[in-house]
């Protein structure tokens, strides 16, 4: 008899996300196990408990799922998860906290594909701004853009300091090169993008960031990304379907192009449906973060 696919989903948070089960289930699992306030301690047993329920020929039907807010704390998980296993009981993982990894993966690649088209230009090329910064989207945004070569500035909407902090504390971690600034209104906003090539606007939902007073200053600005998919948009002129369309609003940058949320999410959806089903189809077994968010997002883009 054919052993049905598992996924063990755990999660730090009081609560899973809805979100990440519907996927789940999209991406093909037959049964769904959702575990919260799993404290890191936690993980080994909990991993062991699911490796060793199972022959080898059955893990091949399980994997691991890692959720929560804090991305710090995702991969440590990840690496939790690493240590316990036993090969041949050994089952892949995949850790997405928050949609942050695949978010963030598919709004750099939607940039990067729109900077070479537009501008014959690369990451390495430019400077770049995470609006909403020092949030999990906007964090994972800043560590994927870095390590791809752009200059990249978190971007806080009240304290330098809380920038900065998540900068020092990701460029520990992952070897990449942010800093922080912080910008809480229009003068701020208007000097702080005076000189940039891409913007990122991972900021929270129904909230507008860049209105076109600030836009205006933007000297240099070549494409433009935001995740918000709850008017307003979080930059003024972006559409949510946009997808390479001029940024009227920057009328000093005039070849800068925009990419809405509905466009970025398309690819999100994909990237993350893909990720999951990649859990059931390897041969051997797999650990995804960020990384692979990226190098896959790439690819559907």
């Amino acid at each position: 008899m054919v052993k049905r696919s598992i996924l063990h989903m755990l999660d730090p948070m009081p609560h899973n996300s809805p979100f990440d089960i519907n996927m789940a289930l999209d991406a093909g699992f037959d049964v769904l196990m959702p575990y919260n306030t799993v404290k890191i301690d936690s993980v080994h047993s909990l991993v062991q408990d699911v490796i060793f329920s199972r022959s080898p020929a059955g893990v091949k039907r399980t994997a691991l799922f890692i959720g929560g807010r804090d991305l710090g704390l995702a991969m440590d998980m990840l690496t939790k998860c690493k240590q316990a296993m036993v090969p041949p009981f050994e089952v892949s993982v995949l850790a997405d906290p928050s949609g942050a990894f695949t978010t963030a993966a598919a709004l750099v690649a939607c940039v990067e594909k729109q900077l070479a088209t537009v501008h014959a230009l690369s990451l390495q090329d430019c400077k770049a701004l995470v609006f909403g910064g020092t949030g999990p989207v906007g964090i994972a945004t800043g560590i994927i853009a870095s390590l791809a070569g752009a200059k990249v500035t978190l971007v806080d909407h009240l304290s330098q300091q809380v920038a900065l902090d998540a900068a020092k504390e990701y460029n520990r971690r992952f070897a990449c090169s942010l800093t922080g600034a912080a910008a809480t209104n229009v003068v701020e906003k208007s000097a702080i993008v005076a000189d940039t090539d891409l913007i990122f606007c991972t900021a929270k939902a129904g909230i507008q960031v860049l209105n076109a007073e600030v836009l205006q200053h933007a000297r240099n600005l070549k494409v433009v990304g935001d995740v918000n998919a709850v008017p307003p948009a979080g930059i003024e002129g972006v559409k949510s379907k946009s997808n390479g369309v001029n940024l009227a609003t920057a009328p000093n940058s005039p070849t800068a192009v925009a990419i809405g949320a509905l466009a970025i999410g398309d690819i999100k959806y994909k990237l993350q449906q893909a990720l999951l089903a990649s859990l059931l189809d390897a041969e051997h077994p797999i650990y995804l973060d960020f990384r692979n968010a990226f190098t896959k997002a790439k690819e559907i883009v």
